[in-house]
């Protein structure tokens, strides 16, 4: 899963970042309102979960807030805030914010509130979703693979591709594609990380013996059929 972090206090979002990657989350750093608004808009799709704080340059995480939901993205927002009035609280929430933090605040508790938002119904995307042929049912709700009916046990990043493989079935993935998804946007496009997982998800495939299958489209990434 990747989430992308809006924070202008470098050493605090220096310090979120750390904490949520050693947990296996992709995660993008920006540290401006404005900029963090048009990536936001931009690249919706690529955002399980969006951390701003209420205070940026450029614009308010308030104001970020009430403006992408105005534009129809429906990514779970968290914001955090040193503010503690309770008209503060109402604001962020009709505002379009999913919950909020006041700092300072322990990585526990922010871990804690992170998986809840991440468990809860995402309306942008259904919650299951399933190859083309219907051997392979991916669920994001409780981050299960089945393939005919048997759990295939994935890591992390395997997950993160197939479930990106079963959101663009048929279409060609360019390898920056599944980087900009998988890992972030300051992953070298010259590693050779998403061969190498892709590699250890087509032989867990394969080994399910389902008929779906990941195609190399050589010289430009990857294709999912089945």
């Amino acid at each position: 899963m990747k989430i992308l972090i809006v924070e202008d206090e470098k050493r605090l979002a220096t310090t979120i970042k750390r904490g949520l990657k050693t947990r296996g989350y992709a995660v993008d750093l920006l540290h401006d309102g404005a900029e963090a608004k048009q990536r936001i808009l931009m690249y919706r799709n690529e955002y399980d979960l969006i951390i701003l704080d209420l205070m940026l340059p450029g614009l308010s995480g308030e104001e970020i807030c009430k403006e992408v939901r105005e534009a129809g993205v429906v990514n779970p927002i968290l914001i955090l805030t040193a503010r503690s009035e309770l008209t503060t609280k109402v604001d962020l929430l009709n505002a379009g914010a999913d919950d909020y933090m006041e700092k300072p605040f322990s990585f526990s508790e922010l871990e804690a509130r992170v998986g809840a938002l991440l468990r809860r119904p995402h309306d942008s995307l259904p919650t299951e979703l399933r190859s083309p042929e219907g051997s392979i049912m991916l669920d994001r709700k409780t981050h299960t693979v089945t393939i005919y009916d048997a759990n295939v046990p994935l890591t992390l990043k395997e997950f993160m591709l197939l479930e990106y493989f079963l959101r663009n079935p048929n279409k060609v993935i360019t390898r920056d594609e599944l980087l900009e998804h998988a890992w972030d946007f300051s992953f070298s496009s010259f590693s050779n990380v998403v061969d190498v997982h892709v590699k250890n998800l087509r032989k867990k495939l394969e080994a399910a013996r389902t008929k779906a299958r990941i195609e190399t489209v050589r010289g430009v990434g990857y294709r999912f059929v089945g």
